[in-house]
């Protein structure tokens, strides 16, 4: 691995975990209050299990990007461009939902995020079949918490 192999899959994973971060933010502060009130459906986890979740999916997204900028095929850094604005949506997933406190802001997100996540495995493949293959637990982690969002619309009225 050259060093700007390095630093590219640095860049990647780093961006890819601000955007957690800064989805984080809103998110911290809910948690114990106004998301404590609501009535969540039977299949919603533990609240301790989202953030080392999406810590690794974090990891696993970067690493992805970087996989394609590396991948050395002509307009490689096209599907990067991409993943970096769809880290704009995922993060404001998480200002919407428990910054805004509104999960019906957040169910049109995240119907966008799942767009934007099976768009941008279709565009991966073309570069690095592992790439799209890491994509693939943060599609059905999204598929999943879609369902977690549309229950709490459902529930919550």
């Amino acid at each position: 691995m050259t060093i700007r192999t390095i630093g590219l899959f640095a860049l990647c994973i780093g961006a890819s975990l601000l955007a957690g971060f800064l989805g984080s933010i809103p998110t911290v502060d809910s948690i114990t209050g106004w998301y404590s009130t609501l009535v969540k459906p039977g299949w919603n986890p533990p609240n301790w299990v989202f953030m080392p979740v999406w810590t690794l999916l974090y990891i696993l997204m970067g690493s992805a990007a970087a996989l394609v900028w590396t991948s050395k095929k002509p307009g490689a850094w096209r599907p990067v461009v991409f993943f970096f604005a769809h880290l704009f949506i995922n993060a404001y997933w998480s200002i919407a939902f428990f910054g805004q406190q509104d999960p019906k802001l957040a169910l049109a997100i995240i119907a966008v995020m799942l767009v934007m996540i099976a768009f941008m495995m279709l565009w991966f493949w073309r570069y690095s079949k592992t790439a799209t293959y890491l994509l693939v637990p943060y599609l059905v982690w999204v598929s999943y918490a879609s369902t977690l969002n549309l229950g709490i619309v459902l529930l919550n009225p």
